[in-house]
């Protein structure tokens, strides 16, 4: 009997060894890890940083590190409450080492994000040029071989009343372009303008004397106006054959009527001297 009682304890400690050992050796393992377990030596700055490796848990890490879960969830807000996006290599805080004496160095401070700046409206003043030139072919367009015309007035006004300003033309060339002088107008602002132009006398025009101009501020316009010298326009028109022969055809016809009276004076003259001769002749 008593053979049969080892046997049967035997048989029960061997089924407790093969059922029971994998969980012991599982639950002896972490001892021996925690053992093996070096804690992370801290950075620079004194942090102390874990790399998640596979298979950690929070809760294991915490008590892998010494530290509550609560103090790791604390320390790493980006970690879920159910610890559910802890991935393999995740960087985790779990806390502040160094020396005694050691002073974590801080960081840079985060530069904060300016706002863009606001565009400044652009308030240069606007120039508006204006030339009056000798039309002298009377086509209404300026050619190179065109002078300005000296002596007109330009006259610039605002169509809301806030400016006018009038200066004269002038005939002049820029000695370093050769270009024509215009008469500019360099103070004015963006807005709607009337300009006129009043033409010396001697010249007739051969564009509009007047237009409107819209500018914003720092435009600069140009504008040209057109007269022709009454002197240009003085022409022979040349004269039909038909009519440089009407004025012989008078003077000839003249002619013949002077020549008809005469005959018909002389003509009535024999014709009173032959009666007179009948009165004179004695009678038979």
């Amino acid at each position: 009997m008593n053979r049969r009682f080892a046997t049967l304890a035997l048989s029960v400690l061997a089924l407790s060894i093969l059922f029971l050992g994998p969980s012991l050796s599982a639950g002896a393992s972490y001892p021996g890890q925690a053992v093996g377990y070096a804690t992370p030596t801290p950075q620079p700055d004194g942090r102390i940083i874990y790399i998640v490796r596979a298979g950690d848990t929070c809760i294991g890490i915490a008590l892998l590190n010494g530290i509550t879960l609560q103090q790791l969830y604390a320390q790493n807000p980006q970690i879920n409450t159910d610890c559910s996006n802890l991935i393999t290599g995740m960087q985790l805080l779990i806390g502040i080492g160094g020396p005694p004496s050691y002073t974590p160095t801080p960081g840079p401070l985060p530069t904060p994000t300016l706002p863009p700046p606001t565009p400044t409206p652009f308030s240069g003043t606007t120039e508006v040029c204006i030339l009056l030139y000798d039309d002298q072919n009377g086509n209404a367009l300026h050619e190179e071989t065109e002078p300005p015309v000296a002596g007109g007035q330009v006259s610039v006004i605002d169509i809301t009343g806030t400016y006018s300003r009038t200066l004269s033309t002038v005939n002049a060339l820029d000695p370093d372009t050769s270009e024509p002088i215009r008469t500019c107008f360099d103070d004015l602002k963006g807005g709607t303008y009337n300009i006129s132009v009043a033409i010396p006398e001697g010249y007739n025009p051969t564009t509009q004397m007047s237009y409107r101009l819209e500018v914003q501020d720092g435009d600069r316009a140009f504008v040209d106006f057109g007269a022709q010298s009454k002197r240009e326009q003085v022409s022979v028109p040349e004269t039909p054959d038909e009519a440089r022969r009407i004025p012989w055809l008078g003077v000839l016809g003249g002619l013949l009527l002077m020549a008809g009276l005469v005959a018909g004076w002389f003509a009535l003259r024999q014709g009173g001297m032959g009666k007179n001769r009948s009165l004179l002749r004695p009678g038979r």
